[in-house]
């Protein structure tokens, strides 16, 4: 949540892989929680496209906020989308 509401960089370990995320939102989807975000770097590479992924938050292993490093929102980010409605828990501001 903290890196969400700061808009700051989340380093965690996901699917086995070091990840470095950009993460925009935090919802709950069939009682889960998932968190949407840009992927910035995965196994120490960054990805061959800019996109937002959804990431089960059970997944998400050894969750570390970076404080020096913020990032920006994906253009295509829309927290209005209706997939969203209802069960957004937190979501990045826009500006």
């Amino acid at each position: 949540m903290e890196a969400i509401a700061r808009r700051r960089c989340l380093h965690a370990v996901y699917n086995r892989a070091p990840v470095r995320l950009a993460p925009h939102i935090l919802y709950t989807r069939h009682d889960e929680l998932y968190v949407d975000a840009v992927t910035l770097e995965r196994d120490g590479r960054p990805p061959r496209e800019t996109k937002l992924g959804t990431f089960k938050l059970s997944g998400l292993h050894e969750p570390a906020v970076v404080d020096s490093e913020a990032f920006r929102l994906e253009p295509a980010f829309d927290p209005a989308d209706p997939r969203y409605e209802g069960v957004t828990l937190l979501a990045a501001e826009m500006g």
